[in-house]
């Protein structure tokens, strides 16, 4: 599909300078450029954040008493669970 569009002089200059170097036309360029350019994170996150997981949230009855627990032992019952221990 053909479209106009106006861009600023240097952003054109530096793809045909791209195109140049890599051997390839002006219009292979321009659409890496904006395929790469709508594959970026959206305009509302700022530079440098890494998007958050979101952790699911487990709810526990309401008379539930709480506790610390370290990664180490975490990660024991973890194998314990995948190996089908119980006995701890």
């Amino acid at each position: 599909m053909k479209t106009t569009i106006d861009l600023p002089e240097e952003l054109v200059r530096e793809m045909k300078f791209r195109a140049v170097r890599e051997g390839r036309k002006l219009r292979e360029v321009a659409e890496e450029v904006f395929r790469r350019g709508l594959a970026a994170p959206a305009a509302g996150t700022k530079p440098g954040m890494r998007n958050r997981v979101k952790l699911p949230l487990i709810p526990a009855p309401a008379n539930a008493k709480s506790f610390q627990i370290s990664g180490g032992r975490l990660l024991e019952l973890e194998m314990e669970a995948e190996r089908g221990d119980s006995a701890t």
